[in-house]
């Protein structure tokens, strides 16, 4: 009886009903962060054009959603194991929403920024209460593994739509509307997960320490900031003096975490090869790809002259190679190896951007969509593939946990990605030579050229936008190369640590 009882119990746990509905509420959170994410680029010169930044306030709009949810994500991921996932996952969509609507009426560089950051701490809500969900609503490995691969291509699918709608609205609209976009994708969510997304947390955790909040939040802006900032202009007291605060304050973190009988992040769980090889795997690939991410629509628009429409529907063939890889990953590392699988994708993005080096002014699109397309695919492997590893490296209890880790490396890459690359782009376009009479804004960036040119006599203006157009360039194929020496030292990575690294083929009955 007993025996009949306990097999009852573990096909339920491994087949809980309704669970493919609830990852379809799972993923309209995803494609929520990721249409933010990629909106931004295409509304990128509108917002030049309209709050006039300089160079260094429009990487600061850029970048610094990325700083505040790289230093929240593991609290909030922490803090949704105790207090609830679906709870957090639902108020951080009510504020991602509300937020939005703030950054769509900013009307200074300074407003802008301050917006971006409270979306940051917004959005530090979703990431990890999704995949911790999917972690404790699909315990049978194969489907885990297919539901992690749907997560990710909603996550390439938004990628794709966030371009399209963007362009369309851009080409409609003034800029602020790309951010109200979000507004009835978090409707639905709300509405939707309130009914269908079962409540989970971890049984005791413990309390949620907020001295280790305050270290993690303190430790993750002081050193992205110093890099930032020391990339951008160089050494400078201020920059160092906040890189090493912030290198402190994340020692002092790990030190609590190990003294704690409840820390807020279990550092064991990077004894983990596999573990801490994904994690790894996914900051290097994010750090090489999110520069030329952040550029390629500007680009697109400022250089090659399309539109915002035209632009979203360039990008297309990176969303479409990511999806179907994303969607095949697990079952082709099963048959294969994760690690051929990831080291494979990260080695492909590699070649790709190599390929981008050569690209000029007049650069066909062929060459262009070619290069997308296999970043596409590269990315769905790996990156699917290493939130399986990441996920069933650890108990369920610790789902947020680890989640939290996975998107804080994805969000600290993207940081360092746009403030590294982001500056060599800026730093090769500085310094172009205009003709007499270029204004100083044309140098701060490239649609403060743009706008300069409308001010110019008409041949003093194109000879100026050719010069500034051309060092864009210069910059961009510059970033490319190191992108991709990037990504190849991350497949070799990958490579070395994912040895043995297999996927479960077991159900979970932890």
């Amino acid at each position: 009886m007993t025996s009949t009882l306990q097999t009852a119990t573990t096909t339920e746990a491994v087949k809980r009903p309704g669970r493919w509905l609830a990852l379809g509420v799972l993923v309209l959170a995803v494609l929520l962060v990721a249409v933010d994410a990629t909106v931004l680029g295409l509304a990128t010169p509108y917002i030049s054009e309209d709050l006039n930044p300089s160079g260094t306030q429009l990487l600061w709009i850029g970048d610094v959603y990325s700083f505040v949810i790289a230093g929240l994500l593991v609290s909030m991921g922490s803090l949704g194991d105790r207090i609830g996932r679906k709870r957090i996952l639902l108020a951080g969509a009510t504020a991602f929403g509300a937020i939005s609507v703030f950054n769509a009426y900013a009307t200074t560089p300074e407003m802008m920024i301050v917006a971006r950051a409270l979306l940051g701490v917004a959005g530090a809500t979703l990431m990890p209460a999704t995949l911790a969900l999917i972690r404790n609503l699909f315990h049978d490995a194969r489907e885990r593994s297919l539901a992690v691969g749907i997560w990710g291509a909603t996550a390439s699918a938004g990628t794709a739509v966030g371009p399209i709608v963007g362009g369309f609205l851009l080409e409609h609209f003034w800029w602020g509307s790309v951010f109200l976009i979000n507004l009835p994708v978090m409707a639905v969510l709300v509405l939707v997960g309130i009914k269908l997304l079962p409540e989970s947390r971890t049984a005791n955790p413990g309390p949620w320490g907020l001295g280790s909040v305050v270290l993690s939040l303190v430790g993750m802006v002081g050193v992205v900031y110093a890099i930032k900032e020391t990339a951008t202009h160089g050494f400078a007291w201020a920059a160092s003096a906040a890189g090493l605060l912030g290198l402190a304050a994340l020692y002092g973190f790990v030190r609590r975490q190990f003294r704690l009988p409840a820390p807020l992040l279990d550092m064991r769980l990077f004894r983990s090869r596999g573990f801490s090889g994904a994690v790894l795997a996914d900051l290097l690939t994010i750090l090489g790809l999110s520069g030329l991410v952040f550029f390629l629509s500007q680009y697109l628009q400022l250089v090659q002259g399309r539109g915002p429409f035209e632009a979203g529907l360039a990008e297309l063939p990176a969303a479409i190679g990511a999806v179907v890889a994303g969607l095949v990953a697990g079952r082709t590392a099963r048959r294969f190896s994760v690690r051929a699988v990831v080291s494979g994708g990260l080695a492909a993005i590699g070649l790709a951007l190599a390929a981008l080096t050569v690209i000029d002014q007049s650069t066909g699109y062929p060459l262009l969509g070619a290069a997308l397309l296999v970043v596409g695919a590269g990315a769905g492997f790996s990156f699917t593939v290493t939130a399986d590893v990441i996920l069933s490296s650890v108990p369920r209890e610790q789902a947020g946990s680890a989640s939290a880790v996975s998107e804080t490396a994805y969000e600290l890459g993207a940081a360092l990605g746009i403030a590294v690359l982001g500056s060599i782009v800026t730093g090769v376009y500085r310094d172009f030579t205009g003709p007499a009479g270029t204004p100083a804004a044309a140098h701060e960036s490239l649609g403060g050229a743009v706008e300069a040119a409308a001010g110019m006599p008409p041949h003093s203006a194109s000879v100026m936008l050719d010069a500034a157009r051309t060092s864009f360039v210069d910059g961009l194929a510059l970033a490319s190369g190191v992108g991709a020496a990037v990504l190849l030292a991350a497949a070799a990575v990958a490579w070395f640590l994912l040895r043995h690294q297999k996927l479960e083929s077991t159900p979970d009955h932890t």
